[in-house]
């Protein structure tokens, strides 16, 4: 294993014509088109959109698809969504766009493999959603003379990549919202050394907070009128959809052992976890889910007592996933008809300490040569905790590494620290100015401040 996903060209199955509608959440009889759910980001109703339909894709497809390149599986998968809003050229342009760095699976140890996300950009599985929305949206607004804003709020990752992938977009603003003291040095670096048409806003509070700033702003009808806001968190359907492609790309990997795949997938705001269980709707069989939390556990209790009961933040060493209101859940309770029995069948959640995190981390690192990061580190023990449960010889388990372990070194005990090489683009970052603008976690400051810029 460890081996690049291959590049061979095979012809797509015949498009067929598609409307793709998304409805809220809260409100089925309020449809809107792909490009609509993309520039609106929320629905009226505080809701997030999900797809009317789910599509499905031939099982004979999915049985060769080992013979496609990563460009085929990625259009196939995602074209039905995206509807005739966007080109098939055009479309096909935008996933070259985005998917142009490795997305390997390394083995670790016995059964469980890492499917490495973090060698895009930025060092994060969110460089993928934040391309692939930054090249719709940019396609949907060509010829717009009136700027959009992109407002987000950040756990950590989902900033850098924006950042990033929205840079020098031409007709596009980007606010970034994140919690101060709450991101590692060189995430906050990545989303405050950009400059131009990229403002980062630290905010006195917790990522919640953010997340419900960003909220209140696209229901705000006097700032909408002012200023045109979307969002690239991933309860946009541009930044959330594209995620599936991990699951088809590792999936066709053992498809041919006919082995049982099982997904350990270290959960914040559930966005990841959710595209996951999507690809699994569209015929893809992935035997299991697995939702990795730390002590931020909503989802874990969730889905023990069937009480929702989001409780205060705390901060840990996985920070990205700092998350107890977490927004994707409620697309995955859809999917799941709201029902527990049915989500239990397809889904276990665990959750684990900083500790536990960094003793596991050392652990893999003397017995396995493998270094984590304290995400990476989380789905390893959820992936681990399952399969001990499960006791099948036929399955396989792919946890998911979310970022590089640099981005977190300054948390790590310094024998693991040291052992984290710094990748050559990243050594002049440190070095850059942090640009940022201190923000209570108030809307009314955050609002007078949007109609200033």
């Amino acid at each position: 294993m460890g081996r690049y996903v291959g590049i061979v060209r095979i012809f797509l199955l015949p498009l067929k014509k598609t409307i793709m509608q998304y409805h809220s959440l809260e409100n089925p009889q309020h449809h809107v088109s792909f490009d609509e759910a993309v520039i609106r980001g929320l629905a009226p109703d505080k809701s997030l959109y999900f797809p009317k339909q789910i599509p499905k894709i031939p099982k004979d497809w999915i049985e060769n698809i080992s013979r496609y390149d990563v460009h085929t599986i990625a259009l196939e998968v995602i074209r039905p969504y995206v509807g005739e809003t966007i080109s098939e050229k055009v479309l096909l342009q935008i996933i070259r766009d985005t998917l142009h760095f490795p997305f390997p699976l390394q083995r670790v140890h016995d059964r469980i493999y890492a499917l490495e996300l973090f060698h895009g950009p930025t060092l994060a599985f969110k460089d993928v959603g934040a391309k692939f929305m930054s090249g719709c949206l940019s396609y949907f607004r060509r010829g717009n003379a009136r700027p959009i804003t992109v407002l987000v709020a950040t756990s950590g990752d989902t900033g850098g990549a924006v950042a990033q992938g929205f840079h020098k977009v031409a007709g596009i603003e980007i606010v970034i919202l994140y919690p101060s003291g709450k991101v590692s040095p060189l995430q906050e670096k990545q989303l405050t050394t950009l400059g131009g048409n990229v403002t980062a806003l630290e905010i006195q509070g917790t990522f919640d907070d953010c997340q419900r700033l960003v909220k209140i702003a696209f229901l705000d009808e006097t700032l909408q009128k002012e200023r045109p806001l979307t969002s690239a968190n991933s309860i946009n359907v541009a930044r959330w959809l594209p995620q599936m492609f991990y699951y088809f790309l590792a999936y066709r990997e053992f498809m041919e052992e006919h082995l049982e795949v099982i997904f350990s997938v270290p959960s914040g705001n559930f966005g990841n976890l959710c595209a996951g269980m999507m690809a699994t709707a569209m015929g893809l069989p992935i035997k299991h889910f697995v939702a990795a939390t730390n002590v931020n556990d909503t989802i874990p209790r969730f889905l023990k007592t069937g009480q929702y009961i989001p409780q205060p933040t705390q901060a840990t060493l996985s920070n990205a996933m700092d998350v107890t209101d977490p927004s994707n859940f409620a697309r995955i309770w859809h999917l799941y008809k709201k029902s527990l029995p049915e989500l239990h069948k397809k889904l276990s959640a665990y959750r684990f300490t900083d500790q536990e995190t960094l003793t596991v981390m050392e652990i893999v690192w003397q017995e396995h040569g493998y270094m984590l990061d304290p995400h990476g580190a989380v789905g390893y023990l959820g992936l681990q905790q399952y399969l001990q449960d499960l006791n099948s010889p036929r399955a396989v388990g792919i946890f998911l590494e979310t970022a590089h372990p640099i981005k977190f070194a300054d948390k790590l005990p310094e024998n693991l620290r040291k052992e984290i090489p710094l990748p050559k683009r990243f050594e002049m970052l440190l070095n850059k100015e942090k640009k940022a603008i201190l923000l209570s976690n108030d809307f009314k400051a955050l609002k007078k401040l949007l109609l200033k810029k």
